[in-house]
């Protein structure tokens, strides 16, 4: 009998270690999905843990769906749990251009509380999983027009306050951070929000965004004297500010940023310009390639790819299969939640950028 309880507490005991060595490296994978009702059918699902629908957005001071495809495309995605058992599906609130009376409809305790019950409602209406809020951005200029103010700081902590009070322990709740400094040591009081948040997904991209007049990398993963703005540089700055590495995704993008250069010197890179147009990952392919006049590049310190085309000067910046596997083996080696990607729509059905970070992502398990 002592023997057999022995063995019990051994078979115990290494299966808890197990356990917990797969929980300590085995990282979030979270998609944002801004798509077409049925074309998340077709997407491996199975890979994520995370999915969320954007966008809701405020209609008064409630959350709302707008119309009938949004929340057939919410339906669907919730159905994909029978594929997916242990998916969560989230609601999204804003994205860049849809937050435009968040400062106003957010600065008071009754519409906190009406927007609280409301996502409260659609929650257990749809059957979700919780909610992101994605405000661009609290106390910092956004998108262009939109009313900020700096009592957004306070608000956005009583916004969640109210959200977790209403949702209970049961529901998450995250919300899309800036990636950029201005936002990090300015938007968020971090010691009183991550509390009562699951994670924050650092918006690791854009970092040269569409205003830029100067090319750049748009999500590299280390700074370089030349942009000091970076995914690693994000992280740091959250640490200090507070946050525990547990609660921070860092984003990946599905997506390049193309550049029109006035100077090809260093293959367009870090040289007066102004925004061209973005690319989905999915069309690499048939776009930054050597037909089309595109050479691909890769620096080593920013730990990032690109492509220019000098006949045509255009400089495009980007994340590929590459850079997503260094993204998650960073994610995974500092302990960090997770890695969130904007968004499904621009990946590939299959042997895409999802499957990357899969595959790493399997690897530390």
């Amino acid at each position: 009998m002592i023997r057999y309880n022995l063995l019990l507490l051994y078979i115990f005991t290494v299966s808890f270690c197990n356990a917990q060595k797969k929980k300590s490296v085995n990282i979030n994978v979270i998609a944002y999905y801004a798509g077409r009702p049925t074309m998340i059918d077709s997407f491996q699902v199975e890979k994520l843990t995370h999915l969320i629908f954007s966008f809701c957005h405020l209609k008064g001071d409630s959350l709302a769906v707008m119309n009938a495809v949004d929340s057939q495309t919410i339906k669907n995605m919730v159905a994909l749990k029978k594929r997916n058992p242990e998916l969560k599906v989230m609601l999204s609130l804003g994205g860049w251009g849809g937050c435009k009376t968040c400062s106003a409809i957010f600065s008071t305790k009754k519409a906190r509380k009406t927007f609280a019950e409301t996502t409260k409602e659609l929650t257990d209406y749809f059957g979700t999983d919780g909610i992101d809020l994605d405000w661009e951005y609290p106390v910092i200029a956004g998108f262009p027009g939109h009313p900020y103010s700096l009592d957004d700081k306070d608000n956005f902590t009583a916004l969640v306050k109210q959200l977790r009070k209403k949702l209970g322990k049961k529901h998450e709740i995250s919300f899309a951070a800036g990636g950029f400094s201005a936002y990090i040591n300015s938007s968020i009081n971090w010691k009183k929000v991550m509390p009562l948040v699951n994670r924050v997904n650092l918006m690791s991209y854009d970092l040269t965004s569409g205003d830029s007049k100067v090319s750049g990398h748009h999500t590299p993963l280390y700074s370089t004297p030349e942009e000091p703005e970076s995914v690693d540089e994000g992280v740091k700055e959250l640490i200090a500010a507070g946050v525990h590495p547990n609660k921070i995704a860092i984003g990946a993008a599905f997506y390049a940023r193309i550049f029109e250069v006035s100077d090809t010197t260093n293959h367009g890179l870090n040289q007066p310009a102004r925004f061209y147009h973005g690319l989905s990952y999915k069309s690499f392919s048939d776009t930054l390639t050597e037909a089309n006049g595109f050479t691909q590049y890769w620096d080593p310190v920013a730990q990032a790819p690109y492509a220019f085309n000098t006949g045509r000067k255009l400089f495009a910046t980007y994340d590929d299969s590459v850079s997503i596997k260094l993204k998650t083996e960073y994610a995974a080696r500092h302990h960090l939640n997770g890695i969130m990607l904007w968004q499904l729509v621009d990946d590939r059905f299959e042997n895409g950028l999802l499957n990357v970070i899969y595959e790493v992502n399997k690897k530390s398990e």
